[in-house]
């Protein structure tokens, strides 16, 4: 009887251990009103269907933004939105990671609103150590207002990479080796915000926002992060979690062939400015990682 006892508990212990184990990396995939908080916006940030929706909205008086409540040190995070509709000119919907400080780490993705019928530009960049400038944008090869389309970036310690509905669009690759900064060490926060840019965001400034169509509103679904999250100075992953597990994969995570095959597709097609190749911007010479294929 003491044995079957013994036992029992033991199993009992060990399934715990497991299912926290499961809890430390995976952050959520459900309730956004668990992984996030309205930070501003006077009412126009809302989550909705007990969780499922959060909708930001802007007019003329005020935009409005939401952050994450755990930070992240590395993780495959997955978010779907569905963007402003119809005349989005001068507005900005932007949903990036970040951390804080002077010498801050930030992997960005901005969608720049445009005029009915003109497609959305994607524009990202990736900040390391305060350092920006290394920006790529694109066209999407569907209408990014009609429905939700998931938004990823993948985060480990080779590489980031940016990808929607699964098809990779961006590579940043860690290059410390040749004296590019990667973003390693300080812990983000995901955010995201809508607000008017009407300054810069649509054709340079030349086209402004139309307010007789506000409110407008972009909309978030089935967020997702396998992810280490950061609390109390320490990772959820520990020190030697990097191998071994399925649910860690993504630490060690390359492109394979097809992802490959899929990055030159977009690159070729859709992208419509590289950082990498505005020899009139950097004509003193390129940023050493635009020299590495």
């Amino acid at each position: 009887m003491a044995s079957s006892l013994s036992s029992s508990s033991y199993s009992c212990s060990l399934l715990l251990i497991l299912l926290l184990s499961v809890i430390c990396w995976v952050s959520s995939a459900g309730n956004l009103n668990q992984d996030f908080q309205i930070t501003w916006g006077d009412g126009r940030a809302k989550i909705l269907n007990n969780g499922d929706l959060l909708t930001l909205s802007l007019d003329k008086a005020s935009g409005s933004g939401f952050q994450s409540k755990n930070e992240y040190l590395f993780g495959k995070i997955d978010m779907q939105l569905k963007l402003v509709p119809g005349n989005s000119a001068g507005t900005v919907t932007a949903y990036y990671l970040s951390s804080k400080g002077s010498n801050w780490d930030e992997i960005d993705y901005e969608f720049l609103g445009n005029l009915s019928g003109d497609p959305y530009i994607l524009h990202t960049n990736v900040f390391s150590q305060g350092k920006g400038n290394r920006e790529q944008q694109f066209y999407l090869w569907f209408d990014p207002t009609a429905d939700f389309h998931t938004y990823s970036i993948l985060w480990n310690p080779q590489h980031i990479i940016f990808s929607v509905d699964g098809t990779p669009i961006r590579k940043f690759k860690n290059l410390e080796s040749v004296g590019v900064p990667f973003p390693k060490s300080q812990p983000m926060r995901i955010y995201s915000s809508l607000w008017n840019a009407d300054d810069w965001a649509t054709r340079g400034g030349l086209v402004k926002t139309d307010w007789s169509r506000a409110p407008f509103t972009a909309s978030y679904r089935n967020f997702n992060a396998n992810a280490c999250v950061w609390s109390s100075g320490k990772s959820s992953c520990g020190s030697g979690s990097a191998s071994g597990t399925n649910r860690n994969a993504w630490l060690s995570q390359e492109l394979d062939s097809a992802g490959e095959q899929k990055l030159k597709w977009v690159q070729k097609n859709y992208m419509i400015y590289n950082y990498c190749t505005d020899a009139k911007r950097f004509s003193q010479g390129f940023p050493p990682e635009c020299n590495i294929s």
